[in-house]
This record gives structure tokens, sequence and C-alpha cells, in this order.
């Protein structure tokens, strides 16, 4: 029964227990995460004092930072040589929707997320791409699954924007660092919204360094209705 006269911060609710995390940036090297080996494994130790078992690592892939997917599995390879732990790694991708993700796209070059599998995509935070929505649409109608990451994140959308997406068959992956607070008030309170209006599928770290999130998840107070769906969001599978 939870006490009325007390809340929980994310790591003492018990929620990322037996969880999965869906967005991380743990693979090393490859972008602007875990820079090295020995990181990786700081933080998947951490991962398992916090109860999680299941994680997709979901490096950038972007015009910017272009990973190949063959460079990526080997990278992969190499992590799960090195890990001796008990959590389930899995290799997926965060894709910027650009030019590279395009011809990607095209090209069926993706690497998905969860089963049946979803395409982990992103935008800028201030301006969508050309195209946005119809490029969502295509997708749906390919018969791939676009995963919206952090959608709270993104200025230019509103409250009907997040509607239309939703109807239109796309999924919300939540950043937990976002209800948390550490992307400033105006991501946290959209997130909050969107968790207690139900519009969320999944929920992942986005972590890039072990430090914020430690501290992201060890201050955030919830509610006993926050619990009740993030616990569902955390793990799914």
């Amino acid at each position: 029964m939870w006490p009325f006269s007390r809340k929980y911060s994310i790591l003492e609710s018990g929620i990322l227990e037996g969880g999965t995390d869906w967005h991380c940036h743990i693979l090393p090297g490859v972008d602007d995460g875990i820079r090295t080996v020995r990181e990786s494994l700081e933080v998947l130790s951490f991962y398992e004092q916090t109860g999680i078992r299941d994680v997709w690592l979901t490096p950038h892939i972007m015009e910017d930072c272009p990973n190949g997917t063959a460079e990526l599995q080997e990278r992969f390879a190499a992590l799960q040589a090195a890990y001796r732990g008990g959590i389930t790694l899995h290799l997926g991708a965060e894709n910027m929707m650009d030019n590279l993700f395009a011809s990607r796209l095209a090209e069926g070059d993706l690497l998905t997320v969860g089963e049946p599998a979803m395409t982990l995509v992103e935008t800028s935070y201030y301006n969508p791409p050309m195209g946005f929505e119809d490029t969502l649409n295509d997708m749906i109608l390919q018969g791939r699954r676009p995963l919206l990451a952090h959608p709270e994140r993104y200025v230019y959308m509103e409250e009907r924007d997040y509607v239309r997406l939703k109807q239109a068959g796309v999924l919300f992956q939540l950043n937990l660092m976002s209800l948390a607070g550490m992307y400033g008030e105006p991501a946290a309170h959209t997130a909050a919204r969107l968790l207690q209006g139900g519009m969320y599928d999944f929920a992942g770290s986005d972590l890039h360094r072990l430090g914020p999130w430690k501290h992201a998840i060890g201050q955030k107070v919830l509610s006993k209705s926050q619990v009740a769906a993030l616990r569902t969001l955390c793990t799914s599978r």
C-alpha cells in the first residue's frame, strides 16, 4: 500500500526493476554518448543495481554522425564480449530524420528496436524536417512502426500535433530525464502532461553520461499515478 504521506523517486519507486531501457547511448565511441568500454561497463553495472534487465543501445545515426550498420554491429559484438553481467543487450539506432535517413529508409538499411520491429526516429528540437508527417505516414503504409523519441522536447509541437501523430499510428517514447527536469521546465511540464494523457508507449533513459542519469532517477519525485503509468512503459517488451 502506497503511504499517502510519502512520495518516491524514480529509483525508489521500483519502476526500473525487471524493466527495459528503450533508448540510450551506451555503445562506446560511436556518438556523443559513452566513450569507452570501461564506461559502458560501469553504466551496465549500475543498471544491474537498479534492476533493469533489457537494454536497447540506440546510437545516433545522422548526417553529422553517419554510423554504418556493419560498424555498429562490430562495436556491439565487442561490448557483448566484454560484458559478463545478466542484462540482455540489444542493438538498435536513433535515426535523425534528415537526408541520410531518407536514403537509408529507401534502401531498407535501418536498425530497429523491439519486436515487432520499430524504427526510433528524432528531429531537430526547434523545427520539423521537410515532409515530416508525410514520411511518418509513408513508413506506416510500408508496414514500419515509427517510434518518435522524446516528443516532449520538440518545441515546435503543440497539443494538436501530438494528437494527430498518435491518431496516425506514431508511437511515442518518453525520456525519463525529461520528466525529471534535466532538459528544462517546459520539457518536464510537457512530459508530465503527455504521461497523464496516456500518450506514451515506451520509456527510455537517453543516457549519454552516468552522472546525470543517477541524479535524475535519485531526485525526481513521482506521484502514484505516474508510478503506475511508468511501470507499464518501462516493462513493455
